[in-house]
């Protein structure tokens, strides 16, 4: 059994009655934090005003990226979208089946190829599977042969600059370990382990900057409190 998958594990364990079941999140820039598996499977009424502005924004063919157990894809279905939902998780990928996402896919996005989608749907700061910057470049290359033309990447990421703020207001920054937003993460749930991965974090004129370099036009569609904001990367003709 397959020991490296917390976050597929406890959406599990909360769906055979462990109503507490929590994710443990360790980052190398903060204290751990933790996901409720509850949170994993919210309604259109429990998500962020984020979420349904993005939803809402899904059109033509959609791929729901790091699709969890299915939450955002469901969602899309009701509303009579074309949605494939695709996770790396195997416990999610057989989850989201039960629940009813109708066309789901067990793989890594980067590696995808020969499908063509009008939308790429990346929530819950689902950008950060990049990993650093020039995952981001390699990604924004990729998403082109995932795309029809004119096609779209809403994708929700943030601006942790707060979080290296000083009591004095001041930022504290090291300036020779790259871009602050290029995080470590490991995630624990029972005897499952992920093992340390790249995440990243990015700010909005960073992406700006990224995304028209590499031939897309961008919007913000909707900025939150902390930092973290949904932006709209449309692929130029």
């Amino acid at each position: 059994m397959e020991l490296n998958d917390p976050i597929g594990a406890a959406a599990e364990a909360y769906l055979n009655g462990e109503a507490d079941a929590e994710i443990t999140v360790e980052s190398n820039i903060t204290e751990d934090d933790v996901i409720p598996a509850s949170y994993l499977f919210r309604t259109w009424d429990e998500m962020p005003e984020l979420e349904n502005i993005a939803l809402e924004h899904c059109s033509g063919i959609v791929l729901d990226v790091g699709a969890g157990v299915g939450t955002h894809s469901l969602e899309l279905q009701k509303k009579g979208l074309e949605v494939t939902a695709v996770d790396v998780s195997e416990k999610a990928t057989a989850i989201m089946r039960e629940r009813g996402v109708q066309h789901v896919l067990r793989q890594d996005v980067l590696q995808m190829e020969g499908q063509k989608y009008t939308t790429l749907l990346m929530l819950m700061n689902g950008i950060g599977i990049v990993g650093n910057l020039e995952g981001l470049e390699r990604f924004l290359e990729h998403a082109k042969k995932l795309l029809l033309p004119g096609g779209q990447i809403l994708l929700e990421s943030a601006d942790i600059l707060y979080m290296y703020e000083e009591e004095d207001g001041s930022v504290l920054l090291d300036l020779n370990a790259g871009y602050y937003g290029e995080i470590t993460y490991n995630m624990k749930y029972g005897n499952h382990e992920s093992g340390p991965f790249k995440w990243l974090y990015i700010d909005a004129d960073l992406l700006q900057n990224y995304a028209v370099m590499h031939g897309y036009s961008f919007e913000v569609l909707y900025d939150g409190e902390y930092g973290n904001y949904l932006a709209k990367l449309k692929l130029q003709h």
